[in-house]
């Protein structure tokens, strides 16, 4: 599997390494060669205290680990929550988290911002959930832009996420972008091409690069169906990345998936000097 030189790769310490506390995921990262890591929301709260934010960041920095991805507050996700943003009477807890996302992008240079969309809600007219969408990820895009953010919007692998989450083929997300883009004038918006995602609700990925590459801000990686590491899966990997060339993509490949078994032996498709850092290891 070639895989182009400008390619650069992060890991998802959300969901890899969770053999080890969160605090301490950066620095096995690190161990194995990564120094760019991105995360989902790695508070239980919309606004975690001062020494929880400090803590976090100095994971990074002790180790030398660059945050390049950060997701937005998004409810309680291991309850079945996929973010807040179209839920009515959640607004303060957004922006307030909004705070704390913009306070760690000042000490981290983390510019790239995950916004899940949220479920559709019984009772609810999905217009109204639309409306506030659009405000939200609005105020939020202008806020981020003043410091040269990117508000990334992805649709999510239907199921397993939920029976209710309207965002599952790049084109509703390329569409909520120029929606939110016409209506609030952020031009700040993104699509995220997580190949997992895209791939289990039908869409073909290479097509998606092939035609939308300019519009993505992000790309994530899984294996599918399973969303383990590539090689486990169906998915045409070598076709991907060879998409990712031919369009000149240099941005960051999150590695966001489930390893099958330990994370370290997961990682042993990708050679460890891709991995950044020639991979060295640890900056001391």
């Amino acid at each position: 599997m070639m895989i182009d030189d400008r390619v650069r790769f992060d890991i998802n310490l959300s969901i890899m390494f969770t053999e080890l506390p969160l605090l301490e995921r950066a620095a096995a990262a690190a161990d194995h060669g990564f120094d760019a890591a991105e995360f989902w929301w790695p508070f239980n709260e919309p606004v975690p205290n001062d020494a929880q934010v400090d803590a976090f960041v100095a994971s990074l920095d002790d180790v030398g680990v660059r945050l390049v991805g950060l997701n937005l507050f998004a409810g309680n996700m291991p309850g079945g929550d996929r973010s807040v943003v179209s839920i009515p009477g959640q607004e303060k807890a957004l922006r307030d988290s909004v705070e704390v996302l913009t306070a760690i992008a000042a000490r981290t240079g983390c510019r790239s911002f995950n916004a899940l969309y949220g479920q559709r809600i019984a009772g609810i007219e999905p217009e109204r959930q639309d409306e506030l969408a659009v405000e939200n990820l609005g105020l939020i895009a202008d806020t981020i832009a003043t410091f040269g953010g990117t508000l990334l919007i992805e649709p999510l692998a239907c199921g397993e996420n939920g029976d209710y989450y309207p965002l599952l083929a790049a084109a509703d997300a390329l569409g909520l972008c120029d929606r939110v883009t016409e209506e609030t004038g952020a031009e700040n918006l993104r699509l995220l091409a997580d190949v997992y995602h895209l791939t289990s609700n039908g869409d073909d990925v290479v097509d998606v690069l092939r035609y939308a590459l300019a519009r993505v801000g992000h790309v994530q990686l899984a294996d599918a169906p399973g969303r383990h590491e590539p090689g486990t899966g169906s998915v045409d990997f070598g076709a991907v990345f060879a998409m990712l060339s031919q369009q000149g993509y240099t941005g960051y490949v999150g590695l966001e998936y489930r390893p099958l078994n330990a994370s370290a032996e997961s990682l042993n498709w990708l050679p460890r000097e891709r991995r950044g850092r020639n991979g060295e290891g640890k900056t001391q």
